[in-house]
């Protein structure tokens, strides 16, 4: 029997971990007979000619990883392989089908959904399919019968489940971002998330995730992510797993991405992580409100006055990359709430802050209690919301200004001594900063033009103000070049050129400060791996 196991990523860069963990599964659980292969692409290339590829193949059965950013595309790429291959079986799985079966299979070129975990019903789907038995009490399977539509509850496993980490992935990876999981379920029942529907907590043997991250680090990847719910939900766990990648991987060139709840770090983790090798490890904390009853109402349980005070001190050293999330669109969370959240995120200056907008995800509780959670939003993926009663449909297209800006200026990482400067010297808060400029200049533009708006916008026609601006271009643009609204003639320049030359082979590039009235350089080698950001050197003229 020959099976594909299929998937479109969001981007190249991304590689995808279901489709390897179905395929360990079908050699730990499958028959013998049957033929299995991973086929990978994204969301950005031809549909007809990835269907193609799929096609040639002439599958038996092709089974289907379906997410927010894929299932549109999904749906085609069923259609184009039943228009050709009407006898291949289709098979859905992934969390954007497991709680909302029984509407998927009313798509006729969607033969089957797989709710839950994969590894042991996919396999098991496979094995009946093969010996032409029977499909009944098949663990997650939901299908379409003579009497209706049958779904099954989403499958939990007891069991851990096989390594996907096999030839095929390594191959298959190629120097792309990956993701391990040493553990799945979560502590939490966040209202606005699926994780709390995926069982309790259960994590992998330890010697066994230790293994498997020496095999992706040693991979080619620069990134490992981590796709544990909530990596520090046991302390002594996560403490044993950061002190493993300190000891034996700090000098394997690979950044180590967490998903952690920041209340709940305790002393040690926090040393350990402050004092592992820079650029070793990012953290990324989904803080999503700083409004208590907010907070309350989605199931979030948060130290808010701990949550502060932690990411503070992770910040204090500067070398581990701080990623913090602000959902707008929350229960109880109105403009004024909403800005105070992102006021205060903002002030604890994260290396980045990821302004999302709520999304009404199947099977989160915030989509199936409509009457606690009286939300508009729309009926196609991302399912953003649109408008709550706290917030109006207005108000939340205006914060997309804000958050546009944001992405621009802040978590570019390329404006930081300038921000800082309009921040001190106009004396706004940081949302009417980022919603301002967002409002004045939303287009999509090149680097220098987007530069020249924001100096014009904010400019007082200070030397102070145009030195933060030349400081921010050479520290974060390896081309050492200035834009031609910040570049002054000065016959003094060419001299220190002259006198200060570049090491063979690496490029410097050079300017004067007025207001300091001293000569910088900065030389294109040794980024700092957590801010982005060359050294300048500055000589007093």
């Amino acid at each position: 029997m020959n099976v594909l196991i299929c998937t479109l990523n969001s981007q190249y860069i991304h590689s995808s971990l279901a489709p390897f963990c179905l395929l360990a599964g079908l050699k730990k659980y499958g028959d013998s007979g049957i033929y299995a292969e991973v086929i990978q692409g994204t969301v950005n290339e031809d549909i007809n000619m990835f269907a193609e590829k799929l096609i040639q193949k002439k599958p038996h059965v092709v089974g289907l990883s379906c997410y927010i950013w894929n299932i549109e595309k999904i749906y085609i790429l069923a259609a184009l392989i039943k228009d050709r291959l009407p006898d291949t079986v289709t098979v859905l799985g992934g969390p954007e089908v497991s709680y909302n079966a029984a509407t998927v299979l009313q798509n006729n070129n969607v033969d089957f959904v797989l709710s839950g975990e994969g590894e042991k019903p996919f396999a098991l789907f496979i094995n009946a399919l093969k010996n032409n038995s029977s499909l009944e009490n098949l663990p997650g399977l939901c299908r379409r019968t003579s009497s209706g539509i049958v779904v099954a509850d989403p499958y939990v496993s007891a069991e851990e489940p096989p390594s996907p980490y096999t030839e095929e992935y390594f191959k298959a990876l190629n120097g792309k971002i990956a993701y391990i999981e040493t553990s799945r379920g979560c502590p939490y029942n966040c209202a606005f998330c699926l994780s709390g529907r995926c069982g309790k907590a259960r994590f992998f043997n330890l010697d066994r995730a230790k293994k498997d991250i020496e095999l992706l680090a040693q991979s080619g990847t620069k990134t490992i992510k981590f796709v544990d719910r909530t990596f520090n939900a046991n302390k002594k766990r996560a403490k044993e797993i950061i002190r493993f990648i300190t000891e034996n991987l700090s000098q394997s060139g690979v950044c180590f991405h967490f998903e952690i709840a920041g209340d709940i770090l305790d002393d040690e983790l926090i040393l350990l992580l402050n004092s592992s090798p820079k650029g070793l490890f990012q953290l990324e904390i989904g803080l999503q409100s700083f409004n208590e009853k907010t907070l309350s109402e989605i199931n979030r349980k948060t130290n808010t006055k701990n949550l502060k005070q932690n990411i503070s001190r992770l910040l204090e050293f500067q070398n581990v990359h701080i990623h913090i999330d602000l959902i707008a669109g929350l229960p109880y969370e109105d403009m004024q709430s909403f800005i105070n959240s992102f006021n205060i995120a903002f002030s604890l200056r994260p290396h980045m802050l990821q302004f999302g907008f709520l999304k009404l995800l199947h099977g989160s509780p915030m989509r199936e209690n409509k009457e606690k959670y009286p939300c508009e939003f729309s009926k196609t993926p991302p399912y953003e919301v649109i408008s709550t009663p706290w917030l109006t449909k207005e108000e939340l297209s205006e914060l997309h200004y804000a958050e546009n800006a944001l992405d621009r200026i802040y978590n570019s990482g390329r404006f930081s001594k300038t921000l800082e400067y309009v921040l001190k010297t106009k004396n706004i808060s940081p949302y009417e900063l980022f919603n301002s400029f967002g409002k004045y200049y939303s287009k999509t533009s090149s680097l220098d033009d987007l530069s020249k708006a924001f100096f014009d916008f904010f400019s007082d026609n200070t030397e102070e103000f145009r030195d933060c601006f030349v400081i921010d271009r050479l520290q974060t643009n390896a081309s050492g070049k200035l834009p031609t609204f910040l570049k002054r003639t000065d016959s003094r320049l060419k001299e220190f050129k002259y006198t200060y030359p570049p090491k063979k082979g690496v490029t410097r590039g050079y300017a004067i400060l007025y207001e300091e009235n001293v000569f910088i350089y900065v030389d294109y080698e040794n980024k700092d791996p957590v801010t982005g950001e060359y050294t300048i050197t500055k000589i007093s003229l």
